[in-house]
Protein backbone atom coordinates (compact mmCIF):
# COMPACT_ATOMS: atom_id res chain seq x y z
CA UNK A 1 0.00 0.00 0.00
CA UNK A 2 1.04 3.73 -1.03
CA UNK A 3 -0.50 6.81 -0.90
CA UNK A 4 0.86 10.10 -3.10
CA UNK A 5 1.01 12.06 -0.34
CA UNK A 6 3.52 14.90 -2.59
CA UNK A 7 0.99 15.29 -4.86
CA UNK A 8 -1.25 17.92 -3.04
CA UNK A 9 1.42 19.84 -1.60
CA UNK A 10 2.94 20.49 -5.21
CA UNK A 11 0.18 21.83 -7.19
CA UNK A 12 -1.08 23.56 -4.36
CA UNK A 13 2.14 25.73 -4.01
CA UNK A 14 2.23 26.21 -7.68
CA UNK A 15 -1.38 27.78 -7.29
CA UNK A 16 -0.43 29.87 -4.82
CA UNK A 17 2.45 31.01 -6.64
CA UNK A 18 -0.26 32.45 -9.32
CA UNK A 19 -2.37 33.56 -6.69
CA UNK A 20 0.52 36.15 -5.33
CA UNK A 21 2.45 37.12 -8.16
CA UNK A 22 -0.34 39.51 -9.08
CA UNK A 23 -1.36 40.21 -5.98
CA UNK A 24 2.46 41.49 -5.27
CA UNK A 25 2.22 43.44 -8.00
CA UNK A 26 -0.74 45.36 -7.30
CA UNK A 27 0.57 46.69 -3.94
CA UNK A 28 2.67 49.63 -4.41
CA UNK A 29 5.27 50.79 -2.03
CA UNK A 30 3.14 53.41 -0.79
CA UNK A 31 0.49 50.82 -0.01
CA UNK A 32 2.75 49.21 2.15
CA UNK A 33 3.78 52.77 3.80
CA UNK A 34 0.24 53.54 4.83
CA UNK A 35 -0.23 49.86 6.14
CA UNK A 36 2.97 49.94 8.07
CA UNK A 37 1.50 51.50 11.47
CA UNK A 38 1.52 49.78 15.29
CA UNK A 39 -1.74 47.67 14.00
CA UNK A 40 0.04 45.72 11.28
CA UNK A 41 3.35 45.37 13.06
CA UNK A 42 2.03 41.70 14.02
CA UNK A 43 2.02 41.09 10.54
CA UNK A 44 6.23 40.51 10.07
CA UNK A 45 6.73 36.68 10.10
CA UNK A 46 7.53 35.11 13.36
CA UNK A 47 11.16 34.05 14.59
CA UNK A 48 9.03 31.26 15.51
CA UNK A 49 9.06 29.66 11.79
CA UNK A 50 13.05 28.72 12.17
CA UNK A 51 13.02 28.33 15.86
CA UNK A 52 13.31 24.92 15.33
CA UNK A 53 14.76 24.09 12.11
CA UNK A 54 17.01 20.87 12.74
CA UNK A 55 21.15 21.80 12.11
CA UNK A 56 22.13 19.86 9.07
CA UNK A 57 23.58 16.69 9.78
CA UNK A 58 27.20 16.38 9.54
CA UNK A 59 26.54 12.92 7.96
CA UNK A 60 23.68 10.76 7.81
CA UNK A 61 23.96 7.29 9.26
CA UNK A 62 23.20 4.02 7.23
CA UNK A 63 19.83 3.39 6.86
CA UNK A 64 18.48 0.81 9.46
CA UNK A 65 15.89 -1.29 7.85
CA UNK A 66 13.48 -3.80 10.11
CA UNK A 67 15.09 -7.07 9.22
CA UNK A 68 18.50 -5.29 10.23
CA UNK A 69 17.41 -4.25 13.23
CA UNK A 70 15.67 -7.55 14.62
CA UNK A 71 19.29 -9.18 13.87
CA UNK A 72 21.35 -6.79 15.27
CA UNK A 73 18.74 -6.73 18.49
CA UNK A 74 19.31 -11.08 18.71
CA UNK A 75 23.33 -10.34 17.90
CA UNK A 76 23.95 -8.37 20.74
CA UNK A 77 20.85 -7.97 23.34
CA UNK A 78 22.32 -8.64 27.20
CA UNK A 79 19.21 -10.18 28.36
CA UNK A 80 18.61 -12.66 25.42
CA UNK A 81 23.00 -13.81 26.21
CA UNK A 82 21.67 -14.05 29.71
CA UNK A 83 18.76 -16.90 28.97
CA UNK A 84 20.84 -18.11 26.60
CA UNK A 85 24.33 -18.75 29.60
CA UNK A 86 20.99 -19.85 32.03
CA UNK A 87 19.72 -22.17 29.77
CA UNK A 88 23.64 -24.03 29.29
CA UNK A 89 23.76 -24.13 32.57
CA UNK A 90 20.80 -25.77 33.50
CA UNK A 91 21.51 -28.33 30.69
CA UNK A 92 24.13 -29.66 32.82
CA UNK A 93 22.39 -30.52 35.68
CA UNK A 94 20.57 -33.39 34.57
CA UNK A 95 23.63 -35.79 34.72
CA UNK A 96 24.95 -34.17 37.51
CA UNK A 97 21.80 -35.35 39.62
CA UNK A 98 21.55 -38.77 37.83
CA UNK A 99 25.12 -40.11 38.59
CA UNK A 100 25.54 -42.04 41.43
CA UNK A 101 27.07 -40.14 44.34
CA UNK A 102 30.81 -40.58 44.66
CA UNK A 103 32.21 -44.00 46.02
CA UNK A 104 34.78 -43.46 49.26
CA UNK A 105 38.34 -44.45 50.04
CA UNK A 106 38.64 -45.27 53.50
CA UNK A 107 42.26 -45.58 54.77
CA UNK A 108 43.26 -46.40 58.90
CA UNK A 109 44.82 -47.92 61.31
CA UNK A 110 42.91 -50.33 63.48
CA UNK A 111 44.48 -51.26 66.84
CA UNK A 112 47.74 -49.57 67.35
CA UNK A 113 48.78 -50.62 71.14
CA UNK A 114 49.68 -46.73 72.11
CA UNK A 115 52.72 -47.91 74.22
CA UNK A 116 55.14 -48.62 71.25
CA UNK A 117 53.06 -48.01 68.31
CA UNK A 118 54.93 -51.18 67.18
CA UNK A 119 52.74 -52.71 64.12
CA UNK A 120 53.36 -56.56 64.54
CA UNK A 121 52.62 -56.23 68.76
CA UNK A 122 49.32 -57.13 68.90
CA UNK A 123 47.45 -59.55 66.88
CA UNK A 124 44.40 -57.37 65.72
CA UNK A 125 46.58 -54.50 64.67
CA UNK A 126 45.89 -53.74 61.05
CA UNK A 127 46.35 -51.27 58.18
CA UNK A 128 42.88 -51.01 56.61
CA UNK A 129 42.32 -49.96 53.29
CA UNK A 130 38.33 -50.04 52.32
CA UNK A 131 35.72 -48.74 49.24
CA UNK A 132 32.38 -47.88 50.21
CA UNK A 133 29.32 -46.55 48.20
CA UNK A 134 25.88 -45.66 48.42
CA UNK A 135 23.09 -46.47 46.01
CA UNK A 136 19.71 -44.22 46.50
CA UNK A 137 16.79 -46.61 45.85
CA UNK A 138 15.89 -47.77 42.72
CA UNK A 139 14.35 -45.28 40.35
CA UNK A 140 15.47 -42.32 42.40
CA UNK A 141 18.08 -40.78 40.64
CA UNK A 142 16.14 -41.41 37.69
CA UNK A 143 13.75 -39.05 38.89
CA UNK A 144 15.98 -36.69 39.90
CA UNK A 145 17.41 -37.10 36.14
CA UNK A 146 14.66 -36.27 34.43
CA UNK A 147 13.01 -33.63 37.19
CA UNK A 148 16.18 -31.68 35.89
CA UNK A 149 16.01 -32.58 32.84
CA UNK A 150 12.39 -31.44 32.20
CA UNK A 151 13.82 -27.74 33.72
CA UNK A 152 16.87 -27.79 31.69
CA UNK A 153 14.10 -27.74 28.58
CA UNK A 154 12.09 -25.42 30.12
CA UNK A 155 14.82 -22.81 30.59
CA UNK A 156 15.16 -23.53 26.19
CA UNK A 157 11.84 -22.58 25.65
CA UNK A 158 12.70 -19.31 28.25
CA UNK A 159 15.28 -18.57 25.59
CA UNK A 160 12.71 -18.83 22.65
CA UNK A 161 10.10 -16.51 24.45
CA UNK A 162 12.66 -13.94 25.41
CA UNK A 163 13.86 -13.91 21.81
CA UNK A 164 10.43 -13.67 20.59
CA UNK A 165 9.30 -10.71 22.80
CA UNK A 166 12.72 -9.18 21.89
CA UNK A 167 11.54 -9.12 18.46
CA UNK A 168 8.12 -8.14 19.18
CA UNK A 169 9.81 -5.02 20.51
CA UNK A 170 12.15 -4.94 18.32
CA UNK A 171 9.28 -4.40 15.53
CA UNK A 172 7.13 -1.79 17.92
CA UNK A 173 9.77 0.31 18.31
CA UNK A 174 10.82 0.14 14.95
CA UNK A 175 7.50 1.21 13.51
CA UNK A 176 6.55 3.64 15.92
CA UNK A 177 9.91 5.58 14.99
CA UNK A 178 9.17 4.63 11.45
CA UNK A 179 5.76 6.82 11.93
CA UNK A 180 7.03 9.56 14.10
CA UNK A 181 9.56 10.11 10.94
CA UNK A 182 6.20 10.48 8.53
CA UNK A 183 4.79 11.97 10.76
CA UNK A 184 7.43 15.07 11.30
CA UNK A 185 7.92 14.77 7.27
CA UNK A 186 3.92 15.59 6.74
CA UNK A 187 4.58 18.55 9.69
CA UNK A 188 7.38 19.89 7.79
CA UNK A 189 5.42 19.56 4.59
CA UNK A 190 2.19 21.29 5.94
CA UNK A 191 4.63 24.14 7.78
CA UNK A 192 5.88 24.77 4.08
CA UNK A 193 2.33 24.93 2.89
CA UNK A 194 1.46 27.25 6.05
CA UNK A 195 4.30 29.83 5.45
CA UNK A 196 2.92 30.28 1.43
CA UNK A 197 -0.48 30.95 3.53
CA UNK A 198 0.93 33.52 5.55
CA UNK A 199 2.63 35.38 2.31
CA UNK A 200 -0.52 35.31 0.06
CA UNK A 201 -2.78 36.53 3.09
CA UNK A 202 0.22 39.39 3.74
CA UNK A 203 -0.07 40.26 0.60
CA UNK A 204 -3.81 39.79 -0.36
CA UNK A 205 -4.17 42.18 3.25
CA UNK A 206 -1.55 44.71 1.89
CA UNK A 207 -3.57 45.42 -1.66
CA UNK A 208 -6.93 45.88 0.31
CA UNK A 209 -8.26 42.12 -0.46
CA UNK A 210 -7.47 40.67 2.50
CA UNK A 211 -8.40 40.92 6.63
CA UNK A 212 -5.75 40.87 9.09
CA UNK A 213 -7.16 38.24 11.03
CA UNK A 214 -6.63 35.83 8.19
CA UNK A 215 -2.67 36.36 8.65
CA UNK A 216 -2.98 36.11 12.22
CA UNK A 217 -4.84 32.96 12.10
CA UNK A 218 -2.00 31.41 9.31
CA UNK A 219 0.72 32.17 11.94
CA UNK A 220 -1.10 30.66 14.47
CA UNK A 221 -1.86 27.55 12.81
CA UNK A 222 1.79 27.76 11.75
CA UNK A 223 2.94 28.17 15.55
CA UNK A 224 1.24 25.06 16.31
CA UNK A 225 2.52 23.07 13.41
CA UNK A 226 6.15 24.20 15.29
CA UNK A 227 5.54 23.48 18.65
CA UNK A 228 3.88 19.60 17.04
CA UNK A 229 7.51 19.14 15.59
CA UNK A 230 8.79 19.71 18.82
CA UNK A 231 6.92 17.05 20.52
CA UNK A 232 7.32 14.83 17.54
CA UNK A 233 11.01 14.96 17.78
CA UNK A 234 11.22 14.90 21.54
CA UNK A 235 9.22 11.14 21.14
CA UNK A 236 11.14 10.45 18.21
CA UNK A 237 14.59 10.56 20.81
CA UNK A 238 13.10 8.44 23.41
CA UNK A 239 11.90 5.65 20.97
CA UNK A 240 15.51 6.15 19.00
CA UNK A 241 17.17 5.42 22.52
CA UNK A 242 14.92 2.32 23.19
CA UNK A 243 15.58 0.93 20.24
CA UNK A 244 19.44 1.48 20.60
CA UNK A 245 19.39 -0.12 23.49
CA UNK A 246 17.48 -3.12 22.36
CA UNK A 247 20.22 -3.26 20.13
CA UNK A 248 22.91 -3.29 22.85
CA UNK A 249 24.48 0.07 20.98
CA UNK A 250 24.80 3.52 23.02
CA UNK A 251 20.93 5.35 23.42
CA UNK A 252 22.40 8.65 21.97
CA UNK A 253 23.44 7.04 18.82
CA UNK A 254 21.50 8.24 15.95
CA UNK A 255 19.13 5.96 13.40
CA UNK A 256 18.14 6.80 9.89
CA UNK A 257 15.50 4.57 8.92
CA UNK A 258 14.63 4.19 5.23
CA UNK A 259 12.30 7.05 3.52
CA UNK A 260 9.78 4.12 1.79
CA UNK A 261 9.15 0.66 2.80
CA UNK A 262 6.57 -2.12 1.73
CA UNK A 263 3.54 -1.64 3.55
CA UNK A 264 1.84 -5.48 3.44
CA UNK A 265 -0.84 -6.01 5.93
CA UNK A 266 -1.83 -9.57 5.64
CA UNK A 267 -4.59 -11.51 6.56
CA UNK A 268 -4.10 -13.66 10.01
CA UNK A 269 -5.81 -17.23 10.76
CA UNK A 270 -8.49 -16.69 12.30
CA UNK A 271 -8.48 -16.46 16.80
CA UNK A 272 -9.77 -20.39 17.08
CA UNK A 273 -7.00 -21.06 14.21
CA UNK A 274 -4.68 -18.90 16.31
CA UNK A 275 -5.65 -20.45 19.78
CA UNK A 276 -4.89 -23.91 18.31
CA UNK A 277 -1.51 -22.68 16.51
CA UNK A 278 -0.21 -21.38 19.86
CA UNK A 279 -0.87 -24.28 22.12
CA UNK A 280 2.09 -26.50 20.29
CA UNK A 281 4.29 -23.33 18.93
CA UNK A 282 4.17 -20.63 21.89
CA UNK A 283 7.55 -21.15 24.04
CA UNK A 284 6.17 -19.91 27.22
CA UNK A 285 3.37 -22.45 26.92
CA UNK A 286 6.05 -25.27 26.57
CA UNK A 287 7.90 -23.83 29.48
CA UNK A 288 5.36 -24.38 31.60
CA UNK A 289 3.86 -27.60 30.33
CA UNK A 290 8.12 -28.65 31.55
CA UNK A 291 8.14 -26.89 34.70
CA UNK A 292 4.86 -29.03 35.55
CA UNK A 293 6.24 -32.64 34.15
CA UNK A 294 9.31 -31.72 36.60
CA UNK A 295 7.03 -30.95 39.47
CA UNK A 296 5.84 -33.91 39.11
CA UNK A 297 8.60 -35.68 38.91
CA UNK A 298 9.75 -34.67 42.20
CA UNK A 299 6.41 -35.16 44.01
CA UNK A 300 7.22 -39.32 42.66
CA UNK A 301 10.30 -39.18 44.36
CA UNK A 302 9.05 -37.52 47.12
CA UNK A 303 6.75 -40.79 47.97
CA UNK A 304 10.11 -42.13 47.05
CA UNK A 305 12.34 -41.07 49.62
CA UNK A 306 10.02 -43.20 52.43
CA UNK A 307 11.76 -46.07 51.13
CA UNK A 308 15.74 -46.77 52.38
CA UNK A 309 19.06 -45.91 50.56
CA UNK A 310 21.29 -48.30 50.71
CA UNK A 311 25.60 -48.64 51.53
CA UNK A 312 27.91 -51.44 50.13
CA UNK A 313 31.45 -51.74 51.76
CA UNK A 314 34.60 -53.59 51.38
CA UNK A 315 37.60 -53.26 53.23
CA UNK A 316 41.05 -55.05 53.20
CA UNK A 317 43.26 -55.17 56.71
CA UNK A 318 47.14 -55.97 56.52
CA UNK A 319 48.58 -57.38 59.47
CA UNK A 320 52.61 -58.02 60.67
CA UNK A 321 54.13 -60.20 62.42
CA UNK A 322 53.79 -63.71 63.18
CA UNK A 323 51.96 -66.54 64.88
CA UNK A 324 52.88 -68.38 68.19
CA UNK A 325 53.26 -71.34 65.87
CA UNK A 326 55.75 -69.08 63.10
CA UNK A 327 53.62 -68.82 60.56
CA UNK A 328 52.81 -65.04 59.23
CA UNK A 329 49.55 -63.30 60.68
CA UNK A 330 46.33 -63.45 58.14
CA UNK A 331 45.54 -60.36 56.77
CA UNK A 332 41.47 -59.56 56.95
CA UNK A 333 38.54 -59.27 54.51
CA UNK A 334 35.24 -56.95 55.18
CA UNK A 335 32.42 -56.71 53.82
CA UNK A 336 29.53 -54.45 55.50
CA UNK A 337 26.00 -53.58 54.12
CA UNK A 338 24.11 -50.41 55.41
CA UNK A 339 20.94 -48.91 54.89
CA UNK A 340 18.91 -45.89 55.66
CA UNK A 341 15.43 -45.87 58.83
CA UNK A 342 13.01 -43.13 57.57
CA UNK A 343 12.39 -42.81 61.45
CA UNK A 344 11.21 -39.81 61.22
CA UNK A 345 8.76 -40.18 58.05
CA UNK A 346 6.00 -38.07 59.98
CA UNK A 347 7.91 -34.71 60.01
CA UNK A 348 10.51 -35.33 56.88
CA UNK A 349 8.97 -37.67 54.26
CA UNK A 350 5.42 -37.11 54.71
CA UNK A 351 5.94 -32.54 54.87
CA UNK A 352 8.76 -33.14 52.01
CA UNK A 353 5.06 -34.81 50.07
CA UNK A 354 3.17 -32.27 51.17
CA UNK A 355 5.50 -29.84 49.63
CA UNK A 356 6.24 -31.34 46.00
CA UNK A 357 2.41 -31.78 45.81
CA UNK A 358 1.44 -28.05 46.74
CA UNK A 359 4.31 -26.97 43.96
CA UNK A 360 2.67 -29.10 41.55
CA UNK A 361 -0.41 -27.33 41.83
CA UNK A 362 1.49 -24.01 41.67
CA UNK A 363 2.90 -25.11 38.45
CA UNK A 364 -0.75 -26.51 37.20
CA UNK A 365 -2.44 -23.13 37.94
CA UNK A 366 0.43 -21.34 36.20
CA UNK A 367 0.18 -23.59 33.42
CA UNK A 368 -3.57 -22.59 33.45
CA UNK A 369 -2.91 -18.74 33.93
CA UNK A 370 -0.57 -18.61 30.95
CA UNK A 371 -2.76 -20.19 28.80
CA UNK A 372 -5.46 -18.04 29.65
CA UNK A 373 -2.80 -15.16 28.77
CA UNK A 374 -2.12 -16.26 25.74
CA UNK A 375 -5.30 -16.69 24.47
CA UNK A 376 -5.94 -12.80 25.80
CA UNK A 377 -3.06 -11.57 24.40
CA UNK A 378 -4.37 -13.42 20.98
CA UNK A 379 -7.74 -11.86 20.74
CA UNK A 380 -6.50 -8.12 21.49
CA UNK A 381 -3.69 -8.62 19.38
CA UNK A 382 -6.23 -9.93 16.83
CA UNK A 383 -8.91 -6.96 17.40
CA UNK A 384 -6.07 -4.41 17.24
CA UNK A 385 -4.65 -5.18 14.18
CA UNK A 386 -8.23 -5.62 12.22
CA UNK A 387 -9.20 -2.75 13.27
CA UNK A 388 -5.99 -1.21 12.16
CA UNK A 389 -5.91 -2.40 9.35
CA UNK A 390 -9.83 -1.55 8.02
CA UNK A 391 -8.47 2.31 9.20
CA UNK A 392 -5.40 1.85 6.71
CA UNK A 393 -7.94 1.11 3.94
CA UNK A 394 -10.51 3.30 5.40
CA UNK A 395 -7.84 6.33 4.94
CA UNK A 396 -6.44 5.09 1.71
CA UNK A 397 -9.29 4.75 -0.01
CA UNK A 398 -11.95 7.08 1.39
CA UNK A 399 -11.12 9.72 3.61
CA UNK A 400 -7.82 11.29 2.43
CA UNK A 401 -9.09 11.07 -1.28
CA UNK A 402 -12.07 12.95 -0.15
CA UNK A 403 -10.01 15.34 2.35
CA UNK A 404 -7.46 16.22 -1.08
CA UNK A 405 -10.58 17.01 -3.29
CA UNK A 406 -12.01 19.19 -0.48
CA UNK A 407 -8.13 21.13 -0.35
CA UNK A 408 -8.50 21.46 -3.96
CA UNK A 409 -11.97 22.75 -3.95
CA UNK A 410 -11.47 25.22 -1.14
CA UNK A 411 -8.43 26.28 -3.34
CA UNK A 412 -10.36 26.76 -6.40
CA UNK A 413 -12.68 28.61 -4.37
CA UNK A 414 -10.21 30.67 -2.34
CA UNK A 415 -8.79 32.36 -5.74
CA UNK A 416 -12.38 33.81 -6.80
CA UNK A 417 -12.80 34.89 -3.70
CA UNK A 418 -15.70 32.42 -3.05
CA UNK A 419 -14.57 30.65 -0.11
CA UNK A 420 -12.82 32.75 2.75
CA UNK A 421 -9.59 31.88 4.10
CA UNK A 422 -10.83 30.19 7.63
CA UNK A 423 -12.03 27.62 5.47
CA UNK A 424 -9.08 26.90 3.10
CA UNK A 425 -6.70 27.06 6.18
CA UNK A 426 -9.34 24.50 8.27
CA UNK A 427 -9.50 21.86 4.76
CA UNK A 428 -5.09 21.74 4.90
CA UNK A 429 -4.72 21.30 8.37
CA UNK A 430 -7.88 18.42 8.19
CA UNK A 431 -6.08 17.07 5.07
CA UNK A 432 -2.39 16.90 7.70
CA UNK A 433 -4.53 15.15 10.09
CA UNK A 434 -5.85 12.79 8.05
CA UNK A 435 -2.00 11.59 6.78
CA UNK A 436 -0.86 11.37 10.29
CA UNK A 437 -3.66 9.17 11.20
CA UNK A 438 -3.31 7.34 8.07
CA UNK A 439 0.98 6.35 9.28
CA UNK A 440 -0.20 5.76 12.43
CA UNK A 441 -2.58 3.24 11.63
CA UNK A 442 -0.09 1.60 8.85
CA UNK A 443 2.55 1.87 12.20
CA UNK A 444 -0.46 0.11 14.46
CA UNK A 445 -1.27 -2.13 12.38
CA UNK A 446 2.69 -3.46 11.56
CA UNK A 447 2.56 -3.55 15.71
CA UNK A 448 -0.10 -5.76 15.81
CA UNK A 449 1.26 -8.28 13.51
CA UNK A 450 4.27 -8.09 15.46
CA UNK A 451 2.27 -8.75 19.11
CA UNK A 452 0.18 -11.77 17.00
CA UNK A 453 3.07 -13.39 16.21
CA UNK A 454 4.60 -13.16 19.69
CA UNK A 455 1.15 -14.29 21.25
CA UNK A 456 1.09 -17.73 18.63
CA UNK A 457 4.72 -18.02 18.89
CA UNK A 458 5.52 -18.15 15.24
CA UNK A 459 6.97 -15.44 13.06
CA UNK A 460 5.71 -14.95 9.84
CA UNK A 461 1.96 -16.05 11.16
CA UNK A 462 0.25 -14.68 8.28
CA UNK A 463 1.53 -17.68 6.58
CA UNK A 464 -0.76 -20.05 7.98
CA UNK A 465 -3.76 -18.31 7.01
CA UNK A 466 -4.84 -20.46 4.03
Amino acid sequence: MSYPFQVLPKRLFVCLFWLAVPLASWATDEDVDKKSGPATQTLEPSSQESAVAPAAPLFLPASLGLEQAVEKALEGNPGLAKMRARASAMAAVPSQVGSLPDPRLNLGAMNVPTDTFDLDQENMTQMQVGLSQMFPFPGKLGLKEAAAKHESLAAAADVEETRLGLIRNVKKTWWQLYFLDRALEITNRNQELLRQFVDIARTKYKVGQGLQQDVLLAQVELSKLLDKELELNGMRRTQEAWLNALMNRPTSEALRLPDEVKIDLPPVPTEVAMHALADGERPLLAARQQKVDAARKRLKLARKNYLPDFMLGASYGNRQGYNPNGTNRADFASVMFSMTLPLYAWRKQRMGVVQRTNELTNRELALRYSWEKVQAEISQANADYTQSRDQVELFENGIIPQARQTVDSMLAGYQVNKVDFLNLVRSQITLFKYETLYWKAVSAANQALAKLDAAVGKEMLHEYSN
